[in-house]
Formats: structure tokens, C-alpha cells, sequence
């Protein structure tokens, strides 16, 4: 979620050197003792907060007691809960890495967890508890290190305490305190420990003594998710657990007029039929049952007649062609050009480019699981949003946000579909537990929300589509005296918590990331137009830059080859005018390690692109051909500066990840379109992701650095589908303005 404006406000947060650090007393540690010897330290409300996200929520659940960050296992195994969702991005492997490294312990004693929702795990720099934007190294980079060093020097001077020998005189390793001919494992030492006051300050390594960061680590997870034993949402399994599947109305905003339930109630192991309230105003029909099978079944003998809601008449041709005429008076403007806009120039490039509505389509469809309780309710399932989902839970339930419990389970995927302002679905499943309960009269049995993926693919929510109309005036030696650049496209933010933060002055800042930012320092006049169309939207993996970094690499890159200069030294040029060394670096380890200017076989093509997202520059260079009508990929090799990387193994399989979920935006069928308010697509069969012949090998190289690390689990997306069509450019001649790709 996050973009990168986010990112760059908030990066002097995070540019804290190592050395010694002062600790705030109020609200950061807190020691208790546990049974068999062991230790807790408690992260309640670090200094990093910088500005008040949490307004954004609408109200702050009330302080609980704090819950543990690190507990001491009295066989000395170290157990550290994670403040983030992992779906993917070895959160639950890095976040560790962090403390390990600065409490002086080896990866073998670490265990992980994720950590519930709970105010002691709020995200340090937002303030609300939320993964996103790939912000959860960056943002935690200080904090779990600081969380390390300080249970460290706790556990010093408690032996130093014991042995009556200073402080300066101990040294770990392992888990172990050592002075002289005394050692002491810290699971002996927790207990003493836990009385030593909260230091002051404490003192982080230097890049120069990591042991752990910077080295490459197997996920800590990994052995039970290869054996089947890790579990996610699916997973939950209660006493007497119930499922429930909900029909929501064809199109978007739709109303029951009335429905007829007889059939799917004589469907064996089908347990109630009934109304309720569904996103965006609108209602649907929710069927209980013993099991999954039932429970679909009835609900496709459910007959409903419905009144079409708001979204009844969007029809994709139709949107683009409104939007081509909105681009002709964009409303609001981002940047002014400096010179002025001129109309007397030799030449003139006029490009529009189109990118459809996609859907997130995670492996693991949406679900959570609901557990009434004496005391308010539970909810298992793969939260992204604690903050925003625990409170929308609690008004739908009618009980106060501290009521309702959130257990956080990894999910198989999510690509900003579970971060949703509205928590959709999450409302609907409480709504469903709600008027279920009010049904029968007594506390419901625990209940499992579920989508199917026609659901998924369906019911929303969407990457918007945009359009952009770009005018670029070119003197006779091609040089670029204006770029006009207007973009089209449903805004994010609009009608969401995050409205006043992120639009200002008109502009959805997630609408022009990745443009904006100006890298190539070009005369710019950048404008923008918000329809109001009424398909639910949301954020997608590396959100505005899926498509501005296309518009922009792929212009570029053909201003470049029509001047008749090789788009690498054309970028390497203009950065060196204008300082961008991360820019710079990244495109030569790319280039260097790829070969990239070598001959390729007959038929094939180099493609290259560079963008910046969320801190981090992603360089592909591209080895692309066309195999069928189809292109085909045959290498990816990738620079990438993100400073300080933590995990390196984990790193590089997010920007191939990454490389791979953006080159399914260019196959063919791989759009989301409405016809009559109606989506066509509803299953990987016509909605198709990457298959494994379609996937490239990815070479990943990283430019060495010991600043903070930036993020990656989305920067690897948005530039390798202009590489590949710059590529394809080389191949056809023909520039490939629309996404996806049409080779005909």
C-alpha cells in the first residue's frame, strides 16, 4: 500500500547512525518475570512516531496490557513476535534477523511469531498497526535492533551484578554472558534481568560487526510450510465451526429486491439462509452450513431478484473513451513546467497509453474465522490492517474496538487486497456472525467467512484503470523541451480515511508516484483528472507505479533510440547531469552483470528499464524474443540499490517475485473488464497469471551499502514490463501504448 511519498517524508525517521542511542523511558520497555526463569520485554510506544496516522483510524483502540516482543525460553531459544503480516515477504525472517543480531544470539535459537493486534505493535513511524508499502524492514529497522540491544545490556548487568564485576568487563555470544571464568546462558539470567533498570542508551554494532545482517538466511518458517504444517486462514479449525458464503449482487452496489431460499435450504448439512448488509451500501444473501461443499451449493440454488446498484452501467470501451475526453481538460495540476508550455517546436511526440482494471488474485482466496466470546469476539485470519479491521469489526458487532481479539496468521498472498480501508470483507463476516446470532438468539457457533476465487476475481476490490496523454516537444537534436503529462484514473484515496492525508490540492499522490518525482529532471507539466466511477478500487503491488513507470521508461527509451543514442547512455547521461547515483549504480551493476550490449541469437532483442519505488532503484535489463505471437522472456537481470539489505535470500526472491507479478500484467487476457457493470472475468481461466513456462530466470545483483535499507517487496514490479516492451520495440518497431500486451 504506501507509496513512495510516504517513504521519502518519513526517511529522516530512519537515517539514525549506529553507535549510541538514547532511549525514551516512557513507554518503552517494560520487564516482568515469567514462569521458569524465562523473560519478557514489551515494545509499547516507540519515539519513531513522527506525525498523527492515528486520527486515520477514526478513534485508537484504549491501551491493553502490553504484549511480549521477546521471551527467554528457559532452554535458552529466544522467541520474538513479529508486528507484521507475512504473506510472502520473510517478514516473519527479517524482523528476527534485526534483534538477533543486536542481542548477540545465533539464527537456531530464534523462533518467530506474529504478534496479535495490540497497541505494542504498532507500526513506529504510521502508528497504527499495518503492514504495507514495503515499509515493515525500513520502518522496524531501528526499532527491533534498538528492542536487542537494550534486553542485551539488561542481561549484562544483571550478570555483572551477580559476579560483582563490571559491566565493561562481560561479553556474549551465542546467548551466553562470559566474564573471566564466569558464564552464564541468558535464560539463567532472565529472571535478574527483569529487575535491572531500563538503560538509558544503548549501543548498536556497526555494519562493520553484523554477523547476521547482510548474510543470507533460510526463512524460519520454511520447513513447516514445506511440510504442510504452517497454518494460515483456511486453516482454522474450531469446536462446532460453521461456514458461511455470501452471494453479492452482479454488479457493484447492488440490492436484494427478494429471494427464494427453498432449494438451497434442502441441501444436506445447509443450516440458514438470510439477508444482510454488504459493502459499499449494498446487500446479498449468506448461507450457513456444515462445510465449504454445502454451503456452495445451496447458495447456487439461492434465486435472487436484484436491483441493480450504482456501477449497473460502466462498460470498459465505454470508460475508455470517457476517459480519453477527460484528458482533454484535466482538472487539477501536480507540476508546472518550467519554461512555459510552447506549441512551436520541431517535433512532437503525442503518446496515449491505457492500462485496464486488475485484480489482486492472491492464492488464498479472502476469508477470516469468528469466535464469539463472553467477553467480545475473535477473529482469525491473515490481518494486514489490525488497526483500521479491529475497529471496523467492533462497529459492526457493536462492541468497543479492545473487545475484539485479532489473531494474526500468515496468508498465502495479498498484493494490497487485505489492506483495505473499508475492510470490506471483514465487515460482511461480522455482519453475517451479527445477524445470525440476532436469528437464533443466543451466541452463534464460531463461524468461517470464505471466498471462492470467482468471488475474488468478481467482487472487487480493483488496481484502478488509468489513462495517460503525454505531449512531448522535441527540438531538431531531440532534445526534450516539455514533457505535458496527464493521467486519468479513479483516485484511492477518495472517500477513505486516508482522503485529507493523501489528496491534496485535488491530487491523489498514488495517482502520480513515480512521475512526479521528476528523475530525469525533465521540463514537466504534470495534470490529473478523478472521475467518479463507481468500481470499488484499491491499491495493487508498487500502486502508481504499476503504471507511470511504464509511461515514462517506455518515452524515454524512444526518445532515446529516435535521437539515435543506446537508452542506457542516454539515462547514465542525464542522471549524471543531475545527480542520481542510485540511479546510476544500479543501471551499471544491471548492465554489467547482464552483458548487456553483447549479440543475442537471431530474434532476440536487449530491453531496459529503471525505476525507483518506495526508496529502492530496480534496474532490469531484458533478453526478450517472441516465441508464437507471445513474447517471451528469456532472461531478467536486475540491479538493485536498497541500501543495506538484511536478508539477501530473502531479497532477491522478492524481486523475482516481483519481476514475475509484473510480468503477468503484459499476457494476454490479464485485465479486469466490465460490460454492462458486470465483470467478465471470474477464474484463472480467463483472468490467466504466469504459468512456469512463462517465467524468465532472474538474476539479482545488489549494490553494496550500509545506509538503512529501503523497501522491496514491491519495487522489483514496475519496471519489467517496460523493458520488455522496449525490447519488443527493437523486435516490431511497433511502440506497445496498452496494457495488456498485443503483439498483432
Amino acid at each position: 500500500m504506501n507509496p513512495s511519498w510516504v517513504t521519502k517524508r518519513l526517511a529522516g525517521a530512519r537515517q539514525a547512525p549506529a553507535g549510541h542511542r538514547k532511549l525514551s523511558r516512557r513507554g518503552f520497555l517494560q520487564l516482568t518475570a515469567l514462569a521458569g526463569g524465562g523473560l519478557v520485554v514489551a515494545w509499547t510506544s516507540p519515539r519513531l512516531l513522527r506525525w498523527g496516522m492515528r486520527r486515520f483510524v477514526g478513534a485508537t483502540p484504549s491501551r491493553s496490557e502490553p504484549s511480549d516482543f521477546i521471551r527467554i525460553h528457559p532452554d535458552n531459544s529466544v522467541e520474538i513476535q513479529v508486528n507484521r503480516i507475512d504473506f510472502g515477504q520473510g517478514a516473519l525472517t527479517a524482523l528476527p534477523m534485526l534483534v538477533a543480531e543486536e542481542l548477540d544470539i545465533d539464527m537456531d535459537q530464534v523462533r518467530a511469531s506474529l504478534a496479535p493486534a495490540g497497541e505494542a505493535y504498532k507500526d513506529p513511524v504510521y502508528g497504527i498497526q499495518m503492514t504495507g508499502g514495503s515499509s515493515g524492514v525500513p520502518n522496524s529497522w531501528m526499532q527491533y535492533r534498538e528492542i536487542g540491544a537494550a534486553t542485551r545490556t539488561m542481561l549484562v548487568a544483571a550478570a555483572a551484578a551477580k559476579w560483582q564485576v563490571s559491566a565493561d568487563s562481560c561479553t556474549t555470544s551465542s546467548g551466553v554472558v562470559r566474564s573471566g571464568p564466569h558464564s552464564a546462558t541468558y535464560a539463567s539470567l532472565a529472571a535478574d534481568a527483569a529487575r535491572q533498570p531500563v538503560p538509558d542508551k544503548v549501543t548498536l554494532r556497526s555494519a562493520a560487526q553484523f554477523k547476521i545482517i547482510g548474510r543470507g538466511q533460510p526463512r524460519l518458517d520454511a520447513v513447516a510450510a514445506s511440510q504442510g504444517k504452517k497454518i494460515y486462514g483456511l486453516d482454522v479449525r474450531l469446536p462446532n465451526m460453521k461456514t458461511a458464503l455470501l452471494m453479492r449482487a452482479p454488479r457493484f452496489g447492488g440490492r436484494v429486491e427478494s429471494f427464494d431460499a427453498a432449494a438451497a435450504l434442502k441441501v444436506e448439512g445447509v443450516i440458514d439462509v438470510f439477508q444482510v448488509p454488504t459493502d459499499r451500501g449494498g446487500s446479498g444473501v449468506a448461507v450457513i452450513a456444515e462445510g465449504y461443499w454445502p454451503a456452495k451449493e445451496a447458495r447456487d440454488r439461492v434465486q435472487i431478484t436484484w436491483q441493480a446498484g450504482a456501477g449497473g452501467t460502466v462498460s470498459s470501451e465505454d470508460l475508455i473513451e470517457a476517459y480519453r475526453q477527460a484528458a482533454q481538460t484535466p482538472v487539477s495540476t501536480a507540476l508546472k513546467a518550467d519554461p512555459s508550455p510552447s506549441d512551436g517546436a520541431p517535433r512532437n511526440l503525442i503518446a496515449q497509453y491505457w492500462f485496464p482494471y486488475l485484480a489482486h488474485a492472491p492464492m488464498e482466496p479472502l476469508n477470516a474465522t469468528f469466535e464469539m466470546t463472553d467477553t467480545g469476539a475473535k477473529v482469525w485470519y491473515g490481518a494486514q490492517f489490525q488497526s483500521t479491521d479491529q475497529l471496523a469489526i467492533a462497529q459492526t458487532l457493536n462492541l468497543k474496538p479492545e473487545q475484539v481479539s485479532l489473531i494474526t496468521l500468515p496468508a498465502g498472498g495479498s498484493f494490497g487486497r487485505r489492506a483495505t480501508p473499508t475492510s470490506d470483507y471483514l465487515r460482511e463476516g461480522a455482519a453475517i456472525v451479527r445477524v445470525w446470532g440476532e436469528r437464533l438468539g443466543r451466541r452463534p457457533d464460531p463461524l468461517r467467512m470464505m471466498w471462492s476465487r470467482e468471488d475474488d476475481i468478481k467482487g472487487g476490490y480493483y488496481r484502478p484503470a488509468h489513462l495517460h496523454e503525454v505531449k512531448v516537444a522535441l527540438d531538431e537534436q531531440g532534445q526534450i523541451l516539455l514533457w505535458d503529462h496527464v493521467i486519468v484514473g479513479q483516485s484511492l484515496s477518495k472517500g477513505t480515511p486516508f482522503e485529507s492525508f493523501i489528496i491534496k490540492n485535488g491530487v491523489d499522490s498514488t495517482m502520480i508516484e513515480g512521475v512526479v518525482e521528476n528523475i530525469y529532471a525533465l521540463p514537466m507539466r504534470l495534470r490529473v483528472t478523478h472521475p467518479d466511477t463507481p468500481v470499488p478500487v484499491l491499491w495493487l503491488r508498487s500502486v502508481g507505479h504499476t503504471h507511470t513507470a511504464y509511461v515514462v521508461e517506455t518515452l524515454v527509451d524512444e526518445i532515446a533510440r529516435a535521437a539515435a543514442v543506446d537508452p542506457v547512455a542516454w539515462r547514465l547521461a542525464r542522471w549524471s547531469k543531475h545527480s542520481q547515483p542510485r540511479h546510476v549504480a544500479a543501471l551499471e551493476l544491471a548492465v554489467e552483470q547482464s552483458g548487456y550490449g553483447q549479440a543475442l541469437p537471431d530474434g532476440h532483442a536487449w530491453g531496459v528499464a529503471v525505476h525507483e519505488s518506495f526508496d529502492t532503484v530496480v534496474a532490469y535489463i531484458v533478453d526478450v524474443s517472441i516465441a508464437d505471437g507471445r513474447p517471451k522472456v528469456h532472461r531478467v537481470t536486475a540491479g538493485v540499490h536498497a541500501n543495506q539489505v538484511v536478508n539477501p535470500t530473502a531479497a532477491e526472491a522478492q524481486i523475482q517475485g516481483g519481476a514475475l507479478f509484473g510480468l503477468a500484467m503484459t499476457l494476454p487476457g490479464f485485465e479486469i473488464t466490465l460490460k454492462d457493470g458486470v465483470v467478465q472475468q471470474s477464474q484463472f481461466t480467463d483472468y490467466p497469471p504466469p504459468r512456469m513456462a512463462d517465467a524468465p530466470s532472474v538474476a539479482v545483483h545488489f549494490v553494496p551499502s550500509v545506509e538503512p535499507p529501503t523497501g522491496l517487496g514491491e519495487p522489483g514490479v514496475p519496471p519489467i514490463a517496460p523493458a520488455m516492451a522496449n525490447a519488443l520495440a527493437q523486435l516490431t518497431g511497433k511502440r506497445l501504448r496498452r496494457l495488456p500486451f498485443d503483439l498483432s
